[in-house]
């Protein structure tokens, strides 16, 4: 197949796309920017091993979970899973239903066989992704072709949780490639070979775009079985450059779906009289994501191991101003280590509310501190007014749509907390080490200039300098394998895993903190921790919440509240405001997005619940 004519111009990442590889037309194309930017190593698609940008097709159109959630609905989908788990009633037992008729994209059935030799393969080989949590398991029982049955070393009503993708799963690999690979670790999978509706056409050497086509088959895939087919036959996701590029691409039709700043969705409006958000008015973005945004610090490093350091970089922090530099005020503020969507803010923030406003920080000297400030989301609404935005006049709407509160602006009692452990300042009012030496802080994030990462970063930035602080900004495409690795101070990952958007089960936030998953530096941190903190009073409410009944929700939140208090106390990360997805779709080649009035699916292209929408896409018909 043809390269694109512009393959030097993509090079030079300057996306415009004139025309498509021979043979592709545009009307039978969708067009997605790949929101964490360009693969560096763009043909290993061997997502067990490593991280290879998994969201550029891989996770979303090439490989199917066993289950997936749907936290728009808050629905379970059972994809390559026939049903839901069936677990022993003490919990040492599970078994796994499995979808039949569902074949790999090089014609092989998928089967038992997979999942099993999926396990045995992780199991053996450290390094690959999910290698702790399944050396629980003891013994793998093949039931027949479409059934297995697992025992474990100690009861576990959480292990099919693995197995459920919202970006990020165990997700079953294909048995009859892998067996033939000497080294599972350095294994590039390419091309590779999946269960979901697409397979991969082509890819840039350069890693700036990934090409898929529909699978002539796509009957045979769960998303074909239960969706239908999917209606763009090829489905392209590209680096797209700058958001100026995108808005120009977007401008020319060139690109259906991405994420931008507020100011680039604005002059997109203002260019596209196609283009549309998932709200059509503010705050436009979507407010139903399960992912809280914010910083994370490395306390395997010096002096991010203290506390008190962590607590008093919070403080400096004005969150309002901090808010207005990342997305213009257009956020939901959150001060604990979860978004705080309808369902999460009903069944966590109102019950720690009365907790988060007598919390105390001790400053030394028999001095204690109250850090929350409860006004911080009506501060916010204040200025989305003055700007001219309609804003709710119910104060009860505000503390929703904007947030209840933050952490308190308290610049003097940050001061306090650094000259306690030694630090002090210079004659410029420079931070100076304990050592003596000049406090340097590199905050690692994404090179996508619309990533909530990346708007982080800089908010995070502007407001240590204030503090006195010298901050460099590293902007990387290899920002999640520094992380995994822990080659960072402080990182602009998320401060904490994402719940699964559905039910009371904090489970999947707090599991990655359990001390047996601790990693050195080099080695890999479970997405989740990057940070490297463990406590052992965290161990002891995971370990509960194992054994505790996915139906008994009173004690389901009273343990995730535990986890979340405990959090706000020790800041390993600082959470700051749900994640803000500023989608902007074009409908010039594709209707029936699914926006906030129309919510069928989650809305973004990059999560493996976007071959879950593509049945439902409408085509224009247009040229």
């Amino acid at each position: 197949m043809r390269r694109f004519l512009v393959v030097l111009a993509v090079i030079m990442a300057v996306v415009l796309f004139a025309d498509l590889p021979g043979g592709i037309p545009r009307s039978e194309t969708f067009i997605a920017n790949a929101l964490t930017g360009r693969a560096a190593n763009p043909t290993n698609f061997n997502v067990w091993a490593t991280w290879v940008w998994q969201d550029r097709g891989i996770q979303n159109l090439l490989l199917e979970p066993l289950w997936c959630v749907e936290y728009a609905t808050g629905k379970i989908i059972n994809a390559l899973a026939a049903s839901g788990p069936v677990y022993s009633k003490d919990l040492t037992e599970v078994t796994f239903k499995l979808r039949k008729g569902v074949y790999w994209s090089d014609g092989v059935p998928f089967t038992a066989d997979d999942v099993i030799y999926t396990v045995e393969l992780v199991k053996k080989t450290e390094g690959m992704g999910y290698h702790d949590q399944m050396l629980q398991v003891v013994q793998i029982t093949k039931i027949d072709d479409y059934t297995v049955k697992f025992k474990l070393k100690e009861p576990n009503g959480r292990f099919h949780t693995y197995w459920l993708d919202r970006w990020g799963a165990l997700r079953p690999l294909p048995k009859h490639v892998f067996e033939k690979v000497k080294d599972p670790l350095t294994f590039n999978f390419y091309p590779p070979v999946g269960t979901g509706p697409y397979v991969l056409k082509d890819v840039d050497q350069g890693g700036y775009w990934t090409l898929w086509e529909r699978r002539s088959d796509w009957q045979r895939t769960p998303t074909g079985m239960l969706y239908g087919m999917p209606q763009p036959k090829y489905v392209l996701f590209i680096a797209s450059g700058t958001v100026e590029q995108q808005i120009l691409s977007m401008a020319q039709h060139q690109l259906d779906a991405a994420d931008l700043t507020i100011a680039g969705m604005l002059a997109v409006f203002q260019r596209v009289n196609t283009a549309r958000a998932w709200r059509k008015d503010f705050p436009w973005t979507v407010n139903i994501d399960p992912a809280i945004t914010g910083l994370a610090f490395n306390t395997a490093v010096k002096p991010f191991d203290n506390k008190d350091v962590r607590w008093a970089l919070t403080l400096a922090i004005d969150i309002v101003e901090y808010a207005i530099n990342a997305f213009d005020g257009a956020v939901t503020l959150s001060p604990i280590h979860i978004p705080l969507t309808k369902a999460y803010y009903d069944m966590f923030y109102l019950r720690m509310d009365s907790w988060l406003r007598n919390f105390e920080i001790d400053l030394g000297g028999g001095k204690k501190f109250k850090p929350y400030d409860p006004t911080a989301g009506t501060r916010l609404a204040e200025y989305a007014k003055k700007r001219g935005y309609k804003v709710p006049s119910d104060p009860a709407e505000i503390r929703r749509v904007f947030g209840p509160g933050w952490w308190k602006y308290a610049p003097d009692v940050a001061e306090q907390l650094l000259i306690k452990n030694g630090f002090k300042r210079d004659k410029n009012g420079k931070w100076l080490l304990p050592d003596g030496t000049p406090w340097k802080i590199t905050i690692i994030t994404t090179t996508n200039p619309a990533h909530p990462s990346y708007r982080n970063a800089f908010a995070a930035s502007q407001a240590w300098k204030n503090f006195g602080i010298d901050v460099t900004v590293m902007t990387t495409d290899a920002l999640a394998t520094m992380g995994q690795k822990g080659e960072f101070q402080v990182s602009t990952d998320w401060p904490a895993a994402e719940p699964w958007g559905a039910g009371a089960d904090m489970f999947r936030v707090l599991e990655p903190f359990l001390s047996d998953y601790k990693a050195a530096i080099g080695e890999n941190a479970p997405w989740g921790n990057y940070m490297r903190w463990t406590n052992p009073a965290m161990d002891e409410i995971i370990k509960k919440l194992r054994v505790t009944s996915s139906d008994d929700t009173s004690n389901l939140i009273n343990l995730g509240i535990e986890g979340l208090k405990l959090l706000v106390a020790e800041m390993p990360g600082i959470p700051t405001f749900n994640y803000p997805g500023v989608i902007v779709w074009d409908e010039y080649y594709w209707t029936n997005f699914p926006g906030a009035e129309n919510m069928y699916s989650q809305p973004y292209h990059h999560w493996p619940n976007f071959k879950y929408m593509l049945p439902f896409l409408k085509p224009t018909g247009k040229k």
